[in-house]
């Protein structure tokens, strides 16, 4: 019983050291190939950066060339060792296999495909402000599986890249501006008129700088008129690259000065709504 033992261990003692060459050279090889892997995919980030002016398709790129090159030397290894037969099952059979994963990792399947589709599809770039379902908040990064999105109050959440395609995207900054709107509710004296109130609402708008003029000039509408009130609707274009001063805040500061210019005009402002 002992000797069999021993001729077992003896056996397999041989066996590894028939294979142990191939062994380290299929691991030197595949730490050169991660490490080569590595070096071009920072090669095709730093070009594709340089060259695009949209960083979230150049990292997307980066990280979907950075796996392909590490699986490539991943079977680089593999056929070293001999496994000549499960690297060619692997390929041959990829459709089978395509078919396997695809219901197995369905999620993660369809996560990928729809990050390549964000990627050149373009939605939305990084530091784009959006919406997505009661969600606000800047674009940090498009991954392979995730999107990651930051709100003003400074929580990251990461967004199924499925979710993220197929519902309702609002861009806040796409083009840079934004209309906004507020309405007052103003009490008329008797030698008062909602024209000379829009008159002094607009004369005030059109000297802050941050609201825009000419196509884009601010301007009221009468929504509601009653014996001894009525309601303005104010409409203004701010810029929304930075969304929240430049339109959140921008309006809330509004709001105010607009109440205390009517005020200082003798008019009685009792309602204020955003």
């Amino acid at each position: 019983m002992t000797t069999d033992f021993h001729h077992v261990l003896l056996d397999y003692w041989e066996r590894f050291l028939f294979v142990l060459p191939k062994l380290l050279i299929a691991l030197v090889l595949l730490a050169i190939g991660l490490y080569v892997a590595g070096r071009l995919s920072a090669l095709l980030s730093r070009r594709l950066h340089r060259r695009s002016a949209d960083p979230l398709l150049a990292d997307f790129l980066t990280q979907i060339s950075k796996w392909v090159l590490a699986l490539i030397a991943l079977l680089i290894a593999l056929n070293v060792l001999g496994f000549t037969g499960v690297v060619g099952s692997l390929l041959g059979a990829a459709g089978v296999s395509a078919f396997i994963v695809g219901f197995a990792f369905k999620d993660i399947a369809e996560n990928f495909l729809a990050g390549v589709i964000l990627a050149f599809n373009r939605p939305f770039h990084i530091n784009d402000t959006v919406q997505i379902n009661d969600m606000v908040g800047h674009v940090v990064a498009l991954n392979l599986r995730t999107t990651l999105m930051r709100t003003f109050d400074g929580k990251h959440i990461s967004l199924p890249n499925s979710m993220v395609l197929k519902q309702p995207l609002t861009n806040y900054t796409r083009d840079g501006d934004l209309r906004s709107d507020f309405l007052l509710t103003i009490e008329l004296g008797p030698d008062d008129t909602p024209d000379e109130a829009s008159r002094i609402i607009i004369d005030h708008l059109q000297a802050v700088p941050q609201v825009q003029t000419g196509a884009k000039a601010p301007y009221v509408n009468l929504e509601k008129a009653s014996a001894t009130t009525v309601d303005l609707r104010v409409y203004f274009w701010g810029d929304s690259d930075d969304y929240r001063r430049g339109v959140l805040q921008l309006k809330s500061r509004l709001m105010q000065e607009v109440k205390q210019a009517l005020v200082a005009a003798g008019f009685s402002v009792p309602g204020l709504a955003g």
